[in-house]
């Protein structure tokens, strides 16, 4: 009885704009933030997963990701004349590069040198003191676009990968479940959780070659 009337009550929620669900975050309302975190986990998924592929912990990099969304949530100054998605975005990004920046000084240094660039950022990552104007003026247009490194590394070695590591790669960015990509592709999850490894693994091997590899390693 209780949880069909938990679901009811998630599914009026679900028919509320960011804006209005924001609105009663501010008057304390957990369930509007709850519905807001449920529906930008995707986004938090697609921020994180490059650098997953690319030698970060997953489930680390998700609980950053989120601890940035919950931040965007309770800060986003709804007089600004910018989406809750754009501002999230930046939220959770900035989360994960602090996460990375801080994990890979201890690990692979040339996933240390892609994040290289958010110095600027870095001291300001945990203070929820930020105000959103000062989020947006302390990001120059040359810094967002050097964000993509990550992205454009992982396409450069994607001519490593099958044509179904490709397939599934693509989708996996794009922040499907394990179950939704073995939907789209006809496969078993164990199957689409195989093809994840073995990117990881390739990508690994060409990011961190030994000193005797050259070109593209299978």
């Amino acid at each position: 009885m209780y949880r069909d009337k938990w679901i009811g009550i998630m599914e009026n929620y679900s028919s509320l704009s960011d804006n209005e669900l924001l609105s009663m975050t501010v008057i304390g309302d957990k369930v509007a933030e709850e519905q807001l975190a449920l529906r930008y986990t995707r986004l938090v998924k697609i921020c994180s997963r490059p650098f997953f592929l690319v030698g970060g912990d997953g489930e680390d990099l998700i609980q950053e990701g989120m601890l940035g969304l919950l931040s965007a949530i309770r800060e986003f100054d709804l007089s600004m004349n910018t989406s809750f998605k754009t501002y999230a975005e930046i939220c959770v990004k900035r989360r994960i590069y602090s996460a990375i920046k801080s994990a890979s000084r201890k690990k692979h240094e040339p996933l240390n040198d892609m994040v290289s660039f958010d110095d600027v950022l870095s001291d300001e990552i945990n203070s929820s003191a930020v105000s959103y104007g000062d989020a947006y003026r302390r990001i120059p247009e040359e810094q967002v676009l050097a964000r993509e490194s990550v992205d454009e590394i992982i396409h450069t070695y994607s001519r490593c990968l099958s044509k179904f590591e490709v397939e599934i790669l693509n989708l996996y960015l794009s922040g499907l479940s394990y179950s939704e990509i073995a939907e789209t592709c006809g496969k078993t999850e164990k199957s689409v959780d195989n093809a994840v490894q073995r990117i990881r693994r390739k990508l690994a091997q060409n990011l961190y070659p030994s000193d005797n590899s050259k070109g593209c390693s299978q």
